[in-house]
């Protein structure tokens, strides 16, 4: 059954790329991309993707990739860089890529609030919707995303509904099998007339892929960790740019070598475990932080030392959210985070696990080499085997925002030797495409021991309090802060209402003059 299924899916492509190049390319090829047209006669998934969006039928998808190749070469698509866009847009922070749903899905951010209705900006917004979902399907090859439209604090003139149309279409014809779902959080009831216009837009098919949520129900979808604190959730992270919130691909990796001194202050025991294994960066000249040995009293000295390191992973609190690659589930997702230098908990854990059947190669990278250790950063994890990969900030330089650890990973053949000369040979050698890549940001865990000490002085110096008259002032500030919540509330209500009124109004008197005259 399955060889039928791999047999008609061969028969479908090769029929699509045919008739596409008789019936299109020969008529029309000023109209596309040349690159796009290569991919093309390249890439079955790509092929594949237009197909299954299509059903199968062979006519409709030609018709759609008509439309989505010369949109491409209209925006031009394959030349689109961060240069494409104003840096005022990027720094806005109103479209990005952070985070991910309860299905892994990466989720693509519009904060509808910084969307201003303009027809003299429009066309450098849909560039950078294009650049994004551009950059994502480059890195991610046929991937779904969710789409998170946060609506919350929107008016009436950040309503535009030729830029939404654009983003369906972005889904529909231009990147087809990429949308998961839309997710619309807090959507004001004024604009429940324009989400029917989308509805129809998106069609029967695609209308239950339309998910209206609140702060009550968001987290159905996705996880608090990656909401921010107005959506209920708990995530950390505010935008800012430069770089690229998803990454910096334009920060060049550091290539002076691994670390050549340790930590003054660390024992004895850290500078005889650590300090073979320093960080190793971006050059080809890089050396396995596990080689094989082949005297057995260094073996035997060796299965001690990953004893040790073995003891102090166990300390370690395993991070929760993992990233599902098609070679390695890493752990955590997205972000590094390090205690600070008051807790001294500076340490952090990255979790390899091989979902493969052959060995894995992978490799650390990071943007700021003379700051990390990291052990082991370039080694291999056999099939269904699991890595504990101990990250270190150097001596007593401080983690910051602007830090990128890159997890290189390529399949090996099942006879392959994980030798330190043999991966050294296997990364000078595996095709580019046949590399994942995975980035990860670092975030640091600010201290609480201030906070309980403040938090001791206080009850020291309010003795004569007794916990009933805390417990009845804590309920009063509660009330008070809800009461404003809801007086504020009322407030944004009323002037979307008072702004629709004023409009039909408005509308009311033209007409009216309007027949008067006519």
């Amino acid at each position: 059954m399955a060889e039928n299924n791999a047999a008609n899916k061969a028969k479908l492509i090769t029929e699509t790329r045919r008739r596409f190049e008789a019936e299109y390319v020969t008529e029309k090829s000023e109209k596309y991309d040349p690159r796009d047209v290569e991919r093309f006669q390249q890439d079955d998934n790509w092929v594949e993707s237009y197909l299954i969006w299509r059903h199968n039928v062979v006519d409709e998808t030609l018709k759609m990739l008509d439309e989505s190749f010369q949109w491409r070469k209209e925006f031009s698509v394959n030349d689109l860089s961060e240069s494409s866009i104003p840096r005022w847009l990027l720094e806005l922070g109103g479209i990005y890529l952070h985070g991910y749903d309860k299905e892994c899905n990466k989720l693509l951010w519009i904060r509808v609030k910084y969307h201003i209705k303009d027809q003299k900006t429009i066309m450098d917004k849909k560039k950078l919707i294009a650049f994004w979902l551009e950059r994502y399907a480059k890195r991610e090859n046929g991937k779904p995303i969710t789409v998170m439209f946060d609506m919350s604090e929107t008016g009436l003139n950040s309503i535009d509904m030729d830029f939404i149309r654009f983003i369906i279409n972005c889904f529909k014809v231009y990147y087809p099998k990429y949308l998961s779902k839309i997710v619309i959080f807090d959507m004001p009831w004024i604009m429940n007339a324009a989400f029917k216009i989308v509805k129809s837009w998106l069609g029967p098919e695609a209308v239950s892929l339309l998910k209206f949520t609140s702060k009550n129900d968001i987290q159905e979808y996705i996880s608090a960790e990656y909401l921010p604190p107005h959506m209920g959730g708990t995530d950390p992270f505010k935008y800012s740019y430069p770089p690229l919130v998803d990454d910096d691909f334009q920060t060049p990796l550091c290539e002076n070598g691994p670390i050549a001194s340790e930590d003054e202050t660390s024992s004895k025991e850290d500078i005889e475990g650590d300090g073979k294994e320093s960080l190793e960066t971006i050059s080809n000249e890089e050396q396995p932080a596990l080689s094989e040995k082949s005297n057995p009293t260094e073996s035997t000295s060796k299965t001690d030392e990953n004893e040790k390191v073995d003891s102090k992973v166990k300390s370690f609190k395993k991070p929760l959210s993992v990233f599902k690659g098609p070679l390695l589930h890493i752990s955590p997702a997205e972000e590094l985070y390090f205690g600070s230098m008051e807790s001294g908990e500076k340490k952090t854990l990255i979790v390899l696990t091989n979902v493969t059947k052959n060995i894995v190669a992978f490799k650390v990278r990071t943007t700021a080499p003379e700051k990390y250790r990291v052990k082991p950063s370039n080694s291999s994890c056999e099939p269904g085997a699991s890595v504990d990969i101990i990250v270190s900030p150097h001596g007593g330089l401080r983690v910051s925002a602007q830090d990128r650890f890159l997890i290189m990973a390529a399949e090996m053949e099942q006879s392959s030797s994980t030798g330190s000369a043999e991966l050294t040979q296997f990364w000078k050698e595996v095709p580019r495409n046949k590399v994942m890549e995975h980035r990860l940001r670092c975030h640091t865990v600010e201290s609480s021991k201030p906070n309980t000490l403040m938090l001791k002085d206080s009850a020291s110096n309010m003795s004569d309090k007794t916990s009933e008259d805390l417990y009845l002032q804590l309920n009063r500030l509660l009330e008070s802060n809800r009461k404003l919540e809801d007086q504020l509330q009322r407030s944004i209500w009323f002037q979307q209402l008072l702004l629709a009124l004023t409009m039909v109004l408005l509308a009311f008197v033209v007409s009216f003059f309007y027949s008067l005259y006519s």
